[in-house]
């Protein structure tokens, strides 16, 4: 059996940043302490006394500035500077971030395309004097770079799609490729399809998966309410799963191993156990967890599905996951970061587990098509989900939390009507919110050519075919030009040091100089993800709700989400702080009647390769302006002022 200790033997660790330990079940020896935990003390301990050491800011107006405090942060982290490149790439392919004043602390997932990519294709000439030859001007068939493609619902069955496949656009092909190439995945070993978003994917997984004939059991390890692992639990339960959950102790929200391991390792007996859906990172607070849990739980009989969404855009390039397949794999993409949020999911299949799927008749499965008119989308709602949080500026029936995020205008989508069009077949009134994009004629007009261009193309490649259409995404390609090291590298001192920063935080004049802000999971460390969640508390130790402060943030161009913590094991020494965090919710009359709605309601902020430095300063001194008792009070007038609905704290 393999050890869940980091500290075992060498490897290179799950980031490719140091060295870390993992076990040789034929030899244990004495050795001495290893490079790997001195690399990760010394580092919170630059961390902690890098940024004011022993000093607490009570007065928002006392911050130190913006450029004293950049100063000092590449002072205790000088090899900051060697993630320029990031800077570089955002500066020119990322403008728009600059222009619109916007902090984007929301996304997650990957981005396809560079808002500059999709300047660009916008401001190519659309004149077309014949159908038959292209203009000089525009990319050739070979070359496919326009950003503008929406999903069509194909009536197919998983497993069928699976083993025989299906007639595929040459722009599906080249899409498939391009992903299976940035994710390290093999065509040889895996399937693919595209679904509508994430939690269609895990809907289709488990309509298929056979539950019922079998018997099987599903072991589910997140920290967080997601609507797609709850679509995934509600459809199991219907068809005779047994359900379970990993626990995660109080209060660094580890998993709690002794009982996940009682789940995975019991009933020797059974070869298949059923389904281990793990996620590596939690993408709301940011912990991590072993990839090895992955490896006990296939030797223990149970198949594994790995849930991407909220990796790194490079963790699957590092060594651990190399190493190990999972026998099932979700990921979800977004368009543009910061602009254009929609985009698809993708389910990987190992080739080898097909067989053990059933037919199924789910809906999900989509096809890659070019951007249609308003008029000719059909009224489901689909696309990239936004998960754990939910959005601020727009409201969807279907996904409340949701992979990527809507902050940023829709510019492309617009029209006329007051509507938006999303580009996967999902269409919504657009709310009268501050940030809203403008719809005029021009708008309108833009939408036609971009349609005509997108008309063009698809002749040209019909002429191409499949094997010779190769797809453009910026996105993926300024990651992968940045590699793992330095995407981790970067992302590891900014979450880091916006968590440090967030502690210094405390009300005056108050008898134990209470904190502001709450911290919910790990907080300084070298291996957290870049995601972190916490709730702010006035001066009378409320809890400022985080609907109102993910608004709050919204009016001032920064972008939160909220989410729900839950599955939180508290041992008997934390048993009196339990009662006082601990929150039941109201449930809806679509929640199962079981189900367990105690947890925490937080704000997350989620960074991305593109996050730079003046981003998390900003959100800093947004949060610190709650030192001042009255600035609640004055935005909830504001709010009345502007005809808004007043949310009550």
């Amino acid at each position: 059996m393999y050890s869940l200790c980091s500290g075992d033997a060498k490897q290179v660790c799950l980031h490719g940043c140091c060295m870390v330990m993992t076990p040789d079940p034929q030899k244990r020896v004495a050795r001495p302490r290893s490079t790997a935990a001195d690399c990760r003390q010394e580092f919170a301990a630059t961390t902690a006394a890098c940024f004011f050491s022993n000093t607490q800011f009570t007065n928002h107006e006392s911050l130190p500035s913006l450029q004293e405090s950049f100063t000092r942060f590449k002072e205790a982290y000088p090899q900051y500077s060697a993630t320029e490149q990031a800077d570089q790439i955002r500066a020119k392919e990322y403008y728009h971030l600059l222009h619109s004043n916007h902090t984007c602390l929301d996304y997650i997932g990957i981005g396809l395309f560079s808002h500059c990519q999709l300047q660009i294709m916008s401001s190519s000439p659309t004149t077309i004097a014949s159908t038959s030859s292209p203009p000089s001007n525009l990319p050739s068939p070979q070359s496919l770079n326009i950003p503008l493609f929406g999903i069509s619902y194909k009536s197919v069955n998983l497993k069928s799609q699976l083993q025989y496949g299906g007639q595929e656009s040459a722009l599906e092909s080249a899409m498939k490729r391009k992903i299976m190439s940035y994710l390290n995945i093999s065509e040889n070993d895996y399937s693919m399809v595209f679904t509508a978003n994430r939690t269609s994917a895990f809907k289709l997984l488990a309509e298929s998966y056979p539950f019922q004939s079998s018997k099987k059991q599903l072991l589910t390890v997140y920290d967080y309410e997601s609507e797609a692992v709850e679509a995934m639990v509600d459809i199991s339960e219907k068809r005779g799963a047994k359900v379970m959950s990993a626990e995660f102790s109080w209060p660094r929200l580890r998993i709690n191993s002794a009982k996940l391991k009682k789940m995975v390792v019991r009933n020797k007996k059974k070869k298949k156990r059923g389904l281990f859906a793990f996620p590596l990172q939690s993408r709301m607070t940011g912990a991590r967890y072993h990839y090895l849990w992955m490896n006990i739980a296939q030797e223990n009989g149970w198949h594994v599905l790995l849930d991407a969404c909220g990796l790194g855009p490079k963790d699957m390039d590092s060594f651990g996951l190399s190493l190990f397949h999972p026998d099932f794999l979700i990921c979800s993409f977004y368009k543009v970061f910061g602009e254009n949020p929609t985009g698809f999911g993708c389910l990987f299949v190992k080739k080898s587990c097909v067989p053990i799927l059933e037919a199924s008749t789910s809906t999900g499965i989509v096809n890659l098509v070019r951007a249609k008119k308003l008029s000719q989308l059909p009224g489901d709602s689909s696309g990239t989900d936004t998960e754990p949080e939910k959005t601020s500026k727009f409201e969807f029936q279907e996904e409340l939390h949701t992979s990527s995020s809507f902050s940023g205008p829709l510019t492309i989508q617009t029209t006329l009507s007051g509507r938006f069009e999303y580009e996967q077949g999902e269409t919504s009134e657009l709310p009268t919110t501050e940030g809203t994009a403008k719809h005029d004629k021009s708008e309108t007009s833009k939408i036609i050519e971009m349609e005509k261009l997108a008309d063009l193309f698809q002749q040209n490649n019909k002429v191409a075919g499949k094997e010779g259409l190769e797809i453009e995404c910026r996105g993926l390609d300024h990651v992968d030009s940045l590699g793992l090291v330095l995407v981790s590298r970067r992302a590891r001192y900014l979450i880091n040091w916006l968590v440090n920063a967030l502690t210094k935080l405390h009300h005056p004049n108050t008898e134990e100089s209470s904190p502001l802000v709450r911290i919910y999971g790990p907080k300084i460390k070298f291996d957290r993800g870049p995601a972190v969640a916490f709730n702010v508390f006035d001066w009378k130790g409320e809890k400022i709700e985080p609907i109102l402060l993910q608004k709050l943030a919204d009016r001032n161009n920064i972008s939160l989400s909220y989410g729900f913590l839950q599955h939180l094991w508290f041992s008997d020494k934390y048993e009196a702080e339990k009662q006082k965090v601990i929150e039941r919710r109201e449930t809806g009359e679509n929640k199962r009647k079981d189900k367990d709605d105690l947890g925490i309601t937080v704000v997350t902020a989620a960074l991305g390769f593109l996050t730079n430095f003046d981003d998390i300063y900003r959100l800093w001194a947004f949060i610190a302006r709650f030192l001042d008792a009255d600035f609640v009070e004055k935005e909830r007038w504001r709010y009345t002022a502007l005809n808004q609905k007043t949310i009550e704290v």
